[in-house]
């Protein structure tokens, strides 16, 4: 008599999105193109979104609903099974198992969780603050740790490690909550001089933000307070940076089981409808990159140097885009890193790894595989 054996249980990968930042949306669009590459015969799914107050929601799994339609922006409680139930994850490491409950109903399990691929973008889910939460839970996740989410959603302490390990940076000040809240004039006045020393016009953005959201580009002084009333929307630090003229030129990194390699870079064109490569530019008008930047091999060999570089010195791990400048002198200067860059259609990170060879479902699976191969804690 034959003896009945089970077939080994595929790795469960849960698939987070949404979130508290104004990077909401795009976020959702992300894990559209994300659900819809992972390889469903190698690992099991569980879609869990997080609405903008917060609360985990099992959400259908239904990439098709995750796209931006006709300019309007998908969001996570459109998704939601429920509008009142929440998905719980253990923070006992023992314990991989996540629940959903509804109010005044028996909380139902939902299984053990493998890996979680978290593709939040910008504060609650970018910064660290899910690593951390992840770290607590033992589970591994896709990306960089608690410390490189962190500094990498920091652009003043981006920029202060990047100088730190000799990498170029441009000339850029910071408002801090404090300084802007107790004498806006001095504050005012500190940018002033930034722009005497540096010329107009400045990019006032918020300190801590992504998707370009909160950025304007500032001509003279009569448009600073309302810029800089803009960019505190998003968040109460602000960094001012100069116009850096030059071309703009990003490349992706990612962990290879023999450490991180980069991709052929990418060159963003100038925009003729906007101001410079906005939120619209980027995700709503479709702005396209040139992949691969025509830059030369010699650049190119210095670009893909820089960005190893960039993730060597945030402690970063799995993956990474790095945006630079190539001023008119021939010269690189890093403007920043992203930990978790935009996964969506039109999205640079995965075109460059595209024309490296690297195809989408194939990306997403070593991002899994490199996750499920680390553990949680100090490494």
């Amino acid at each position: 008599m034959s003896e009945n054996t089970q077939s080994p249980r595929k790795p469960r990968v849960a698939v987070v999105f949404g979130g508290r930042s104004s990077e909401h949306a795009i976020s959702v669009v992300t894990a559209g193109a994300v659900l819809r590459a992972i390889d469903r015969d190698k690992y099991d799914v569980l879609p869990i979104g997080i609405t903008t107050d917060g609360r985990w929601a099992l959400t259908a799994d239904a990439p098709e609903r995750m796209a931006i339609a006709e300019r309007s922006l998908p969001n996570v409680s459109d998704l939601a099974e429920s509008d009142r139930g929440g998905v719980v994850l253990s923070v006992d490491p023992a314990n991989r198992e996540v629940v959903y409950a509804e109010p005044g109903a028996v909380p139902k399990a939902l299984g053990d969780v493998d890996v979680v691929f978290p593709v939040l973008h910008g504060p609650y889910g970018e910064d660290g603050t899910l690593q951390g939460l992840l770290e607590l839970s033992g589970v591994p996740y896709v990306g960089a740790g608690v410390l490189a989410s962190a500094v990498g959603q920091d652009k003043e302490y981006m920029k202060r490690v990047f100088t730190s390990f000799g990498l170029p940076v441009g000339p850029y000040e910071v408002i801090r909550p404090r300084e802007w809240d107790q004498n806006p004039a001095a504050a005012r006045k500190k940018i002033v001089e930034f722009a005497a020393e540096h010329g107009w016009p400045l990019f006032v953005k918020p300190a801590r933000g992504g998707s370009s959201m909160g950025i304007t580009k500032v001509d003279d002084l009569s448009g600073l307070d309302e810029a800089i009333e803009e960019a505190r929307r998003h968040d109460p630090k602000i960094l001012v940076e100069s116009l850096l003229r030059g071309r703009e030129i990003e490349c992706g990194v990612l962990e290879f089981e023999d450490g991180p390699r980069a991709s052929v870079p990418a060159e963003i064109p100038p925009v003729t409808d906007h101001d410079f490569y906005d939120f619209e530019a980027k995700y709503i008008d479709s702005a396209s990159g040139i992949v691969p930047a025509p830059i030369g091999d010699e650049a190119t060999a210095e670009v893909q140097r820089l960005a190893v570089a960039a993730y060597e010195a945030v402690s970063c791990e799995g993956l990474v885009r790095a945006d630079f400048f190539l001023t008119e002198d021939g010269d690189f200067v890093i403007n920043e890193i992203n930990t978790m860059p935009g996964f969506t259609p039109i999205s640079m990170y995965p075109r460059m790894w595209q024309e490296s060879g690297v195809s989408y479902p194939e990306l997403v699976d070593r991002l899994i595989q490199a996750a499920l191969t680390r553990s949680t804690g100090l490494r």
